[in-house]
């Protein structure tokens, strides 16, 4: 049975956006910094970061890509906060196959940011074991107030058959 329906394939370019909330914050840098045991000065310390010519401390690279506060969206069943295209697929565990990130320029607590995901594509491919399995592609394209682009984040999903 074919898992890559007519009503999956309607989903290919189908966007998501979410407009910034509110300044990152030096809160937010220092709090992913410490989840991360990452004690980088340019994360808590402004002057060593103006010494390294930044305005202030600047925010680990991969918070704007990993962060939930761009959503605003209730938790889901799993208590997951942030964006999910919550397709019609059904008997399938979902796998995360990895993210491609693209960074413009170092993110600052005052920075407002801005979320687009594309669904970019869904293909279908042979398993090893047998049957297929669906790769799910999706961008995230992330803008500062001035609508400068300041990060992607090529992301890819499997949905995987249970039996």
């Amino acid at each position: 049975m074919a898992l890559l329906t007519e009503e999956l394939k309607a989903w290919i370019g189908r966007e998501a956006h979410y407009p910034p909330r509110e300044e990152l914050s030096r809160a937010s840098i220092r709090y992913f910094a410490l989840a991360l045991g990452d004690d980088n000065p340019l994360y808590f310390d402004d002057d060593y970061a103006r010494e390294a010519g930044y305005p202030s401390i600047i925010a680990p690279p991969t918070l704007i890509c990993e962060t939930c506060q761009f959503s605003n969206l209730p938790p889901n069943e799993d208590g997951y906060i942030g964006h999910e295209w919550k397709l019609p697929i059904r008997g399938c565990r979902l796998i995360r196959a990895g993210n491609e990130y693209e960074f413009m320029r170092p993110i600052l607590p005052t920075d407002r940011v801005s979320v687009t995901w594309t669904l970019e594509d869904i293909a279908e491919r042979s398993r090893s074991g047998g049957g297929t399995q669906l790769f799910v592609r999706s961008v995230a394209r992330y803008r500062d107030a001035a609508g400068e682009l300041v990060a992607v984040n090529r992301e890819t999903v499997v949905y995987q058959p249970l039996a």
